[in-house]
């Protein structure tokens, strides 16, 4: 039988790892969110403007009109001009919700040698960049489950404060999935995960999310190794989240499973987005934040997650 003892001293052990790469994250929150504003830079200003057509004050456009529509809405000013009726269109003011949801947990908090930052560091950018264009272009912005949404100007240091202080709170274990919480109509959530949880968590999570019509654009982070799997010979595999280990003496002869498995992950991933209309996506960390910040901001003017699935590689 296992010693109690033992078991207990490598919770504890396990514990006092988590506490201090949850420090450790919230010492480096303000050089990510100095990162973030420089990707965000990149990308061009204003990610998810209002010009389109709906209730408002604010003159938009002229299109011809349309048989069936109520004659009330031609402009005779306009339509005078020329042989065609117009109507007069005026420009949609009605701010959405965007929630954020970067995965803190611990899995996100490795980085290979290939890669230019850790899985953990990255999303955090991608988020706190996503905030900063979003609320520019007069979106109200939160992170799922820890704050609410507003528009403010200084919303990178709102979220980077919110999550530097939920790092800090004693015993505090970030999950590896979003709140699986019904969302409002007409809102988004953009979701930056490794997404290495169970294909059955995920989908009741997303099919939570999305219940009431929001729609969802998922990012799988992920390292280049994680992809490659470079290893031979004797390798020891350490899980993050316990005290587990796994040794074994030809690495490589896993490779081809692990990579066959792998993609079978992420195609169940992907179908699982599918399935409710949101985007999927690969990032992974030996690319440029901004690929994935200018691939976020296409599909958030776009304002739907029904484009294909894709790579932000």
């Amino acid at each position: 039988m296992v010693d109690a003892r033992l078991l207990d001293r490598e919770e504890q052990i396990v514990g006092a790892l988590h506490q201090h790469d949850a420090l450790d994250l919230a010492r480096r929150l303000p050089s990510l969110l100095v990162a973030a504003k420089d990707v965000a830079a990149t990308v061009m200003y204003g990610v998810h403007g209002r010009r389109r057509a709906g209730v408002g004050e604010t003159f938009w456009q002229f299109r011809p009109f349309m048989s069936g529509e109520p004659a009330h809405k031609i402009d005779w000013r306009r339509s005078a001009r020329d042989d065609r009726m117009y109507v007069r269109e005026r420009e949609w003011e009605a701010a959405h919700t965007v929630w954020l949801w970067p995965d803190r947990s611990l899995s996100m908090a490795y980085q290979s040698t290939l890669a230019s930052q850790s899985k953990l560091d990255r999303a955090i950018i991608l988020a706190l960049a996503c905030a900063d264009l979003l609320v520019r272009g007069g979106e109200r912005v939160g992170i799922a489950g820890l704050t609410r949404p507003v528009a403010a100007r200084d919303i990178g240091e709102r979220l980077a404060q919110a999550m530097a202080e939920e790092a800090k709170r004693p015993g505090h274990e970030a999950a590896d999935l979003p709140p699986a919480e019904e969302l409002a109509p007409r809102t988004q959530a953009i979701v930056l995960s490794d997404l290495l949880s169970d294909p059955d968590a995920i989908r009741t999570t997303i099919h939570t999310m999305a219940s009431r019509g929001a729609i969802g654009h998922v990012v799988m982070i992920a390292d280049p190794v994680e992809e490659s799997f470079p290893f031979t010979g004797h390798t020891e595999f350490l899980d993050v989240d316990s005290s587990a280990r796994l040794r074994v003496g030809e690495a490589q002869s896993f490779r081809e499973e692990y990579i066959a498995r792998l993609a079978a992950h992420r195609d169940a991933v992907a179908t699982i987005c599918r399935s409710r209309g949101w985007s999927f996506a690969i990032h992974r960390t030996d690319r440029p934040a901004s690929e994935a910040l200018l691939n976020l901001r296409m599909l958030l003017e776009a304002g739907h997650g029904t484009l294909a699935s894709g790579s932000m590689a």
